[in-house]
């Protein structure tokens, strides 16, 4: 468009360049600049060093700048340093910040150091952006028609920073054309076999100039609708919405929620809407299923508790689980996992629960059950049903995706329950 607004991304911080820590604030920047109309042009990650960060920001090309990292208090933090050569300023003492820096300390019964205190020098020439979860204020300049905009690589004090002061005030300064989005979350289906199935539809997308974006993560595929609004951004919401109901009508089997749902938020809903309670028997998953359901504010409304039979001999004496059955067929199979399923539910006197037994790797594996081979099962008053499912991967691919998969398949049962 003749009105698109870009921005570009540097991130700061040797770590980053190591792989010790995984540079996820540019990914976050680039879809919230996407939700307010603006386009993330290029992201560039750099070491704490003056004369790198001094490159990046004379290199830019578009109009807004967002800088992340070297904002601590330790000696390696430099960029507050690099900041005052490129913009020609000298670094001062804001009296303001440093007492609230100096009240945070006390606050948690410690005195500020002076490597403390220093975080109150900031460049003479930037205006301050408040940090309401740090000591590290953010800092904007503007310089030949571009925005530069300094923050801590700490993602939370980052994410605040820029939902409540970066964001708002980009899209004063340079009313960037309006986007409307709606995201559908899927699960069941991953993203080529999805891409395949949904073809046609998405094809009759380009007719009403809406763009579809595949958002894989493990066991999840995020499908986004954007538009530009432009001047009539009642047309351009009704086209998204109809194209969103048709995609929903689809594959409903697939769609569990959209936005920010999380699939263990939307099972929840159902137990507490059908005053339902669940438990849980995991034994490939250790508890993470467990974890992804008291996660959610107010589930102790509906989840009762659960066992992690890991050992044979938890399953046997806490599940009532025979021997025999264990010897015959294994920990990974469909009579085992119905059992566990079963006897959880009948220990803590629960409507629903959900068992998982499985191969999670990397060692373990077989012919017959290689890693990656799940069994899941549901039961509830009509009954058990269990399923077999294989998931490829590290073995921290294999717990999250059998989770979810388990979760789904407690939704398909409470929504064909009624």
């Amino acid at each position: 468009m003749s009105n698109e607004i870009t921005a570009e991304v540097v991130s700061i911080g040797d770590e980053l360049l190591i792989g010790q820590t995984m540079n996820t604030n540019a990914g976050w920047l680039g879809e919230q600049l996407a939700l307010a109309g603006i386009r993330l042009r290029r992201v560039r990650t750099i070491g704490d060093d003056e004369a790198e960060i001094l490159d990046a920001l004379g290199t830019v090309g578009s109009p807004i700048v967002l800088i992340t990292g070297g904002l601590g208090p330790t000696k390696d933090d430099i960029t507050k340093e690099a900041l005052c050569s490129f913009f020609g300023t000298r670094l001062v003492r804001h009296a303001d910040i440093e007492a609230r820096i100096a009240a945070f300390f006390q606050s948690i019964g410690r005195d500020p150091l002076e490597v403390n205190r220093a975080q109150a020098d900031l460049p003479e020439s930037c205006t301050v952006v408040p940090n309401e979860r740090g000591t590290a204020s953010g800092m904007w300049f503007e310089k030949d028609g571009r925005v530069f905009v300094s923050m801590p690589g700490v993602p939370y004090e980052m994410k605040a920073m820029v939902q409540s002061h970066v964001i708002p005030q980009l899209v004063q300064r340079f009313a960037p054309p309006s986007i409307v989005h709606r995201t559908l979350l899927t699960t069941g289906l991953g993203e080529s076999h999805l891409a395949q199935r949904i073809a046609p539809w998405e094809d009759s997308l380009a007719v009403e100039g809406i763009k579809l974006a595949y958002l894989p993560s493990p066991g999840l595929v995020k499908l986004r609708l954007s538009t530009y609004a432009n001047a009539d951004f009642a047309s351009a919401r009704e086209s998204v919405d109809r194209k969103a109901a048709e995609l929903q009508a689809l594959i409903p089997e697939l769609i569990f929620g959209e936005g920010n749902d999380r699939i263990e938020a939307v099972v929840g809903y159902l137990l507490k809407e059908r005053k339902h309670t669940l438990s849980l028997a995991e034994s490939c998953t250790g508890g993470y299923v467990s974890h992804l359901i008291t996660s959610v504010p107010g589930s102790s409304a509906y989840y009762i508790g659960g066992v992690v039979s890991y050992a044979n001999a938890v399953k046997m004496e806490e599940l009532g689980i025979p021997s025999d059955m264990l010897e015959l067929n294994g920990a990974v199979s469909q009579p085992v996992v119905e059992r566990m399923a079963a006897g959880v539910r009948a220990a803590l006197r629960t409507d629903w629960s959900i068992a998982l037994s499985g191969v999670a790797g990397p060692d373990g594996g077989t012919q017959e059950k290689p890693v990656g081979t799940v069994w899941i099962a549901v039961a509830g008053p009509p009954g058990v049903t269990s399923r077999k499912v294989f998931f490829p991967g590290t073995r921290d691919l294999v717990i999250k995706r059998s989770a979810i998969a388990g979760l789904d398949q407690l939704r398909h049962r409470l929504l064909a329950e009624g």
